[in-house]
């Protein structure tokens, strides 16, 4: 038998490591170099024709053994050249998300474990909570306060009225495209804080900052923040599946080996 590392075989070996990558059901492109593996083994670089893949080149490593005159295929890899057009370096979306991004139909999922939720069983002490019997000063006040106590004048009912209908036909009332295309209504949000008084029951503040932060929100306004949205599964482009060019697929195949024409 011929030994494959005489006369540079492996190397010369083009047309068997193109037919590996048809036989992957790819389309190579021009062969760009042969480059030597040690002695027994040599990497077979093609253009990738894939969209999206500038740049990129099929890698084909074809393997021998001594004493026999088998050409066997090793793997077929995707890899960047110098001038791949590459994705920048990959940021959790959890840094990458900024007040201000979420549009009508977006979903944005909280993490299970942020710190800005917790169960609604926990007290948080943003309810007033007030016990005749051991009254604490600042309490008093703060029950003066919502009962209008010490101002001169107050909200009218019609004034009520009048704000009422303003926010709810607002850019932040149920009728609105963002809440039109949200999931759920703020009333069930964790991030939802209700106006105190009159107002309570239609009308809340917003608390996250990726949505609404420090706006009147209706009670059936929504987006796509609320707090119980579940985080997406899966990966890749919802228009596009990604290619798996980490993934390496051992095959072997048996030729016999023919020397490239020159």
């Amino acid at each position: 038998m011929t030994d494959v590392r005489d006369g540079g075989r492996l190397v010369a070996a083009v047309d068997i490591a193109r037919a590996a990558l048809v036989d992957e059901g790819q389309q190579p492109g021009k062969h760009r170099r042969s480059v030597a593996e040690g002695e027994w083994a040599a990497a077979h670089y093609f253009d990738a024709e894939l969209a999206g893949y500038r740049g990129w080149q099929w890698c084909v490593v074809l393997a021998g053994s001594p004493g026999s005159d088998e050409i066997t295929l090793s793997e077929v890899v995707l890899l960047p050249g110098d001038d791949s057009l590459l994705a920048p370096p990959w940021v959790p979306w959890v840094e990458r998300v900024a007040a201000g991004d979420l549009a009508p139909g977006d979903l944005l999922a909280a993490e299970p474990d942020d710190p800005r939720l917790v169960p609604n069983q926990i007290d948080t002490e943003d309810e007033f909570r007030f016990h005749s019997e051991s009254a604490d000063p600042d309490d008093i006040g703060q029950v003066a306060g919502e009962l209008g106590l010490g101002r001169r004048r107050l909200l009218s009912y019609e004034g009520r009225a009048d704000a009422a209908q303003r926010w709810y036909d607002g850019d932040f009332g149920p009728s609105s495209e963002m809440a039109q295309a949200a999931p759920f209504s703020c009333c069930t949000c964790g991030f939802y804080v209700p106006l105190a008084g009159a107002l309570r029951a239609g009308f809340g503040a917003c608390t996250n900052e990726y949505a609404a932060d420090g706006r009147v929100v209706s009670a059936e306004y929504g987006c796509g923040a609320h707090s119980d949205v579940a985080a997406p599964k899966g990966e890749g482009s919802p228009a596009y599946d990604a290619y798996d060019d980490g993934a390496l697929e051992v095959i072997t195949i048996t030729r016999d080996a023919e020397p490239a024409n020159s």
